[in-house]
């Protein structure tokens, strides 16, 4: 029982960090969105996001909230201006 104890525990000690890193590293991937007016993908990197910060409190001045919480409309604009706007930084 002893030995089984402790292979559990040191597997665990060493798989830990394998895990660790796995979730940093699906925590950090890019999303990608789905246009359905121009029928395209767009990647949500660091960059999408300063454009569309900067859309909506200079283009439109309203105060900032999450992509995930704008409704469908505001998302069918922000795409409109991006496809319009592509080399904006």
């Amino acid at each position: 029982m002893r030995r089984f104890l402790t292979a559990t525990l040191l597997s665990g000690m060493l798989l830990a960090p394998v895990a660790m890193q796995l979730h940093a590293d699906d925590h950090d991937r890019d999303h990608r969105y789905y246009d359905p007016y121009r029928r395209d993908y767009h990647e949500w990197n660091e960059a999408e996001a300063r454009a569309y910060r900067h859309w909506l409190t200079e283009e439109r001045h309203h105060p900032y909230h999450e992509w995930e919480r704008a409704n469908r409309r505001e998302q069918r604009d922000y795409w409109r201006w991006r496809h319009e706007h592509m080399d904006w930084r």
